[in-house]
């Protein structure tokens, strides 16, 4: 089964030093929406993504909250109410330190809530962190096929 981590990211600069830092130390391969709506599509293989194979699902979601169409929190709202995505690991990656963006990720159910450093170095060691833990080290429940909620 192909692995994979869905990145969710509208800022192109972040896109790109985003895929630059994973690809340096991972061999998963990476889908990038663009807003929240692609990222649902992609998700429940709708919109541009209708026949997408959904059983395969991505081990992790990299999840920006300040999304056009449809905002991160929206996302995630969303995941967590189906069951077919409610165990896909969340880690918001975001650049607000609003304390109430922080406050709804947890509420919401994310994973993990991580701001997005300035510093390249920083940048990239903490995204190798990040995929370092929830790829490697943190035991995922076995992939079902559930039905659609």
């Amino acid at each position: 089964m192909h692995k994979m981590i869905l990145l969710v990211e509208d800022n192109p600069d972040d896109e790109v030093l985003t895929l630059r830092a994973l690809k340096k130390q991972m061999a998963h391969g990476i889908a990038v929406a663009r807003d929240g709506a692609e990222a649902l599509d992609f998700l429940f293989g709708t919109g541009s993504h209708e026949g997408r194979d959904t059983s395969v699902k991505p081990l992790l979601v990299l999840l920006d909250l300040k999304l056009p169409k449809v905002n991160g929190l929206e996302v995630l709202r969303v995941m967590r109410g189906d069951t077919r995505t409610r165990a896909i690991p969340v880690v918001v990656f975001t650049s607000s330190t609003e304390e109430q963006d922080i406050l709804d990720s947890y509420t919401l159910g994310a994973n993990s809530y991580v701001r997005k450093p300035v510093d390249y170095a920083k940048f990239c060691d903490d995204l190798k962190q990040v995929s370092h833990y929830w790829l490697s080290l943190n035991q995922l429940p076995p992939q079902r096929s559930c039905a659609a909620s």
